[in-house]
């Protein structure tokens, strides 16, 4: 892991979060400032479906220590705008893995804003 000077934020040069972050991959992006970026997920599992991205790379929450609490709160924060902005205020759903055995495909610590769900939320079908 190294510090890069575009973001002065540590990035690891073989993750697929950092190159988005880095601009090295294209991605949808629906909110960005110097701690965190948010894009549409490739792969969603509901009409709408955004990743919450922390820049830092940090493998998972097992990860994160308590010089990272205020981007935590602030990741909260950003996930209640980015719900009022993609209109899903009403309805929404926030999830993380940590860890394989959890489902964690993509090792950066990411959380997944769903929702637009035109019926009630069936758990059976859940995916994230």
């Amino acid at each position: 892991m190294r510090e890069n000077n575009y973001t002065g934020v540590f990035m690891q040069d073989d993750c697929v979060f950092c190159k988005i972050v880095k601009k090295e991959l294209p991605s949808k992006i629906e909110y960005e400032d110097d701690d965190l970026i948010v894009f549409q997920n490739i792969n969603p599992i509901a009409p709408v479906h955004v990743l919450v991205v922390p820049k830092k790379h940090t493998k998972n929450l097992s990860d994160v220590s308590t010089s990272d609490k205020e981007m935590l709160g602030k990741l909260l924060l950003v996930v209640k705008e980015m719900s009022t902005k993609l209109g899903i205020s009403s309805a929404f759903r926030v999830a993380t893995a940590n860890g394989e055995n959890a489902g964690q495909t993509v090792f950066h610590l990411h959380f997944h804003l769903t929702g637009g769900w035109k019926e009630k939320y069936n758990r059976d079908e859940d995916k994230a």
